[in-house]
């Protein structure tokens, strides 16, 4: 699959949906790969029975929180849906590797991101996709969350006239652009 040396310590990831899989199959897919390859896992992060769509999976989280620490350089998956299946997630996980400078590499989905492939290239394009389709249906339902308040006489927004006493800070271009006294203001700026 790839001739670009894989950087260590490497992790593998696996998970399956009910208690009743063992998760053989992939585990045995991560442990030839790294057979085959010369190398041995660090850690292979395996959670049974928890649905793609939880993320509140114990051996998951402990894959954040040791990437975010910097414990490992390459995370290997039999699939990208044994990392998850909600497209917002894998979107946001991606990113969260991608800025760690840490590489992802899927057996069965033929994705590696330190590769510069044409596989690569479009699954990264579709995750883009769906980041922005994720956004704009966000920006919709609230939206459209809006417009139902509003018919039903809610306000929406920040409190109207003499209800909204609190005492704000002045700072940033108010200080330097208007004063703080009203000789300064007349000035246009602050005396320092």
């Amino acid at each position: 699959m790839t001739n670009i040396m894989i950087e260590s310590p490497i992790c593998g990831l696996t998970r399956t949906s009910t208690k009743d899989q063992d998760g053989e199959s992939t585990l045995f897919a991560l442990k030839g790969y790294a057979e085959r390859n010369g190398f041995t896992f660090q850690e292979i992060y395996f959670d049974r029975g928890y649905s793609g769509c939880n993320t509140d999976r114990p051996a998951y989280q402990r894959m954040l929180e040791d990437m975010r620490t910097g414990k490992f350089k390459t995370l290997i998956v039999p699939k990208l849906d044994r990392l998850g299946r909600s497209i917002a997630n894998l979107v946001d996980l991606m990113g969260e590797l991608k800025n760690k400078k840490i590489r992802l590499i899927s057996l069965g989905d033929g994705v590696d991101t330190a590769q510069d492939d044409p596989m690569t290239r479009a699954f990264w394009q579709m995750l883009g996709v769906f980041a922005e389709l994720e956004a704009e249906m966000i920006r919709m339902r609230v939206k459209a969350g809006h417009e139902v308040a509003k018919a039903n006489g809610q306000h929406i927004g920040r409190p109207k006239g003499s209800g909204d006493k609190r005492k704000r800070s002045v700072s940033g271009y108010q200080l330097r652009y208007k004063g703080t006294t009203p000789e300064q203001r007349k000035l246009g700026k602050r005396g320092i």
